[in-house]
């Protein structure tokens, strides 16, 4: 072979090669929101990855499995994550953020601050403090906060006011944040295990809490998810993160009162893991 045709030959691959490379820059740049609702059984975890890669993680679930699914979403080399959110220091919501924050370093912890006397709180105590001495900024949640991720709003709507030092000794219920994420025009709603009280207390409020997506209070309980709230935040979809349960969770009450209402309900005991995309106008089911 000639020495132009092995030329020729080589300056092929490199412009193949080139645009092979631009065709991935192109593909890696896509503008959609990925709101993942993880599988994690009786619990709540959701996996938020923004269009500019912010990696969110809103609850851990009850156990160690949330660490296989940030696995699956997440490239293995890559242990951080930009926001953790503890929607409030119950076992079911927790226990996975413990798991995954002594593997994963976050950028910003926000947590209500409320103080409880089970035995993981002690060790999500201990975790906050390392995550802190990490450089990680601890955060105590009220009305009002907004954090932005690039073109997406985490809207803070609930606890109306700082609870941090409050002693919890039953349940941390109705402390939960709850935050509204906005894209474009889409948005999604997480409200932790709210009940029906605090539910009126943020329609009461005048806040804007009209959302596409309803991530159902207290894993589907008939003490949530009222008409009142329903009829004002309209959603199109209710996620249930849900799994093998002795509560009757989620409750024919409950799932009657969304069917009335003509939304479409998801399942993570049913669906698996629940994932929406949203280019900031229209909102995709994936699974």
């Amino acid at each position: 072979m000639s020495k132009i045709n092995i030329l020729f030959i080589a300056g092929a691959l490199l412009v193949l090669n080139i645009l092979c490379w631009n065709q991935i820059f192109v593909l890696a740049e896509q503008n959609t929101l990925k709101v993942n609702f993880l599988n994690v059984g009786q619990g709540d975890s959701a996996l938020i990855i923004t269009p500019e890669n912010h990696q969110i993680l809103i609850d851990g679930g009850p156990n160690a499995v949330v660490l296989e699914k940030l696995a699956k979403n997440i490239p293995f080399w890559d242990k951080t994550l930009d926001l953790v959110i503890l929607t409030h220091p119950e076992s079911d919501h927790m226990q996975g953020l413990i798991y995954a924050l002594n593997i994963y370093k976050a950028d910003y912890i926000l947590w209500t601050g409320v103080k409880k006397t089970a035995p993981e709180y002690s060790v999500w105590m201990n975790v906050l403090e390392k995550q802190r001495k990490m450089g990680a900024k601890i955060l105590i949640a009220h009305a009002g906060q907004e954090i932005t991720a690039g073109n997406v709003l985490i809207n803070t709507i609930f606890p109306f006011q700082s609870l941090e030092g409050v002693d919890m000794k039953n349940s941390s219920n109705d402390s939960c944040i709850v935050s509204k994420v906005v894209y474009g025009r889409d948005s999604f709603l997480f409200v932790g295990d709210i009940d029906t009280k605090a539910e009126k207390e943020l329609v009461n409020s005048g806040l804007n809490i009209l959302s596409n997506v309803l991530k159902v209070a207290h894993h589907g309980s008939k003490y949530s998810t009222s008409d009142l709230f329903l009829e004002n935040v309209k959603p199109e979809y209710a996620v249930v993160e849900v799994g093998k349960n002795s509560y009757g969770h989620p409750t024919p009450e409950a799932l009657n009162r969304l069917a009335n209402f003509g939304i479409k309900v998801l399942r993570t005991d049913k669906d698996d893991d629940v994932e929406f995309i949203s280019d900031g106008i229209n909102i995709t089911l994936e699974k």
